[in-house]
């Protein structure tokens, strides 16, 4: 029997809340709502929740929702992962609570997510062709005469450490997988 007063947690990791609150958890940390998140986390705590599976939905929402806009944010979520292990319960509260906000409070980018499913789907369903020559392995001598990795450019040989030369295979010419947002100002290349 509960005695009055006393609140009973609505957690329950082995029914749908555990599912709808590791939900809310992911979905404010996406949202950046640094008390949400904060919320949800002491739910799942006080609820019996393995640590170790909350600090996992960390570290993947670190790199699928944060990603290229804050890396450090990942390696703050490896880095409580790591302690919760270390550490245990009560304090690896501590270090799940930094991580999350970490995510919660960085600004967001999911191209890296986006791009490798797109990659991905690509491999699975289409004819990708072969690698390009150019820059397949030589590895036994000889593998040259059959043009393996002739006409290479060594991009560190070149200013910047950058040379245009072909990468994808032929059947995948043009194909664009890393689509940054507008506001992503990555691999931009000067107008010439």
């Amino acid at each position: 029997m509960d005695c009055i007063g006393e609140r009973k947690s609505v957690y329950d990791k082995s029914d749908d809340s555990h599912y709808d609150v590791i939900s809310a958890f992911i979905k404010s940390m996406r949202g950046s709502d640094p008390d949400a998140t904060l919320h949800y986390l002491a739910r799942m705590l006080e609820g019996g929740e393995d640590p170790m599976f909350i600090a996992r939905r960390i570290v993947i929402q670190a790199s699928e929702d944060v990603g290229l806009a804050n890396n450090e944010a990942l390696q703050v979520a490896v880095a409580a992962m790591n302690a919760v292990h270390q550490v245990g319960m009560p304090e690896a509260r501590i270090p799940l609570a930094q991580a999350a906000l970490v995510v919660a409070l960085s600004p967001k980018s999911n191209t890296s997510y986006m791009g490798i499913n797109m990659a991905m789907e690509d491999v699975k369903n289409l004819d990708i062709g072969q690698v390009p020559m150019h820059i397949r392995n030589a590895a036994a001598s000889g593998m040259e005469d059959f043009g393996y990795g002739q006409g290479y450019l060594y991009p560190h040989d070149f200013e910047g450490a950058y040379v245009e030369q072909q990468y994808l295979p032929d059947k995948l010419l043009g194909k664009k997988y890393f689509l940054p947002k507008k506001w992503e100002k990555f691999y931009e290349k000067e107008e010439k």
